[in-house]
């Protein structure tokens, strides 16, 4: 057993004043996101965790990969049979975050899953290494399987199969687009009284900003 009780950090890099920040949420988390990878000390800046509800009615969250940032969302890629993507086609209400230990800032953000049109996902398949295109098509992710080597020698088959031709994007893999409903900024201040600012989107009326006690 360890006991924890007396691991203490003391938070005192920044603040998030609502007199210094943008109308629009995409704009803040876009200058976030920049500064986060000018500051440095984080090896993937784009490492997010994405939870979702799954097919057994539990919450699950597992750290992804975001690909591109919209004027309006939020896109990652997936195999859409994985456990994640059929939670999402069941239920398309996700949650993301960012945590960025070294500016000491957290980012969540609650959001509506659709899928990416074929043409964006056709795009970023194209740009991906050759290794990690045959591995799309290796890999019914999620399945359960015998061993490593199943998969080690399924994509030996297919280095074979598919070399000099074209590797087209398989039909069960592609993009996801999160639309933001709601997107909480957190950034650590001392004494435990951090600043929270969230932005939740109206009907009719916009982006809301509100602060929350720590």
């Amino acid at each position: 057993m360890k006991d924890l009780s007396n691991y203490r950090k003391t938070y005192s890099k920044s603040e998030l004043i609502e007199t210094n920040i943008p109308e629009n949420p995409m704009d803040l988390f876009n200058f976030w996101f920049q500064e986060v990878e000018a500051f440095g000390g984080v090896e993937e800046v784009n490492a997010m965790t994405i939870s979702t509800i799954g097919l057994d009615n539990f919450p699950k969250s597992r750290v992804v990969l975001l690909k591109k940032i919209e004027n309006d969302g939020f896109i990652f890629y997936t195999n859409y049979n994985s456990e994640k993507g059929k939670a999402i086609a069941e239920n398309p209400n996700v949650c993301l975050s960012f945590f960025w230990e070294s500016i000491e800032r957290q980012v969540i953000i609650k959001g509506v899953c659709s899928k990416t049109s074929d043409e964006t996902s056709d795009r970023y398949f194209e740009m991906r290494p050759v290794g990690s295109r045959l591995g799309a098509l290796a890999s019914s992710q999620s399945e359960v399987i015998s061993n490593r080597e199943f998969l080690e020698n399924k994509l030996k088959e297919l280095e074979i199969q598919y070399e000099g031709k074209v590797i087209a994007r398989p039909k069960n893999w592609g993009g996801f687009f999160v639309k933001p409903i709601e997107i909480e900024f957190w950034q650590g201040r001392p004494n435990r009284l951090h600043d929270r600012i969230r932005y939740k989107f109206v009907s009719n009326i916009g982006w809301k900003i509100e602060r929350l006690s720590s």
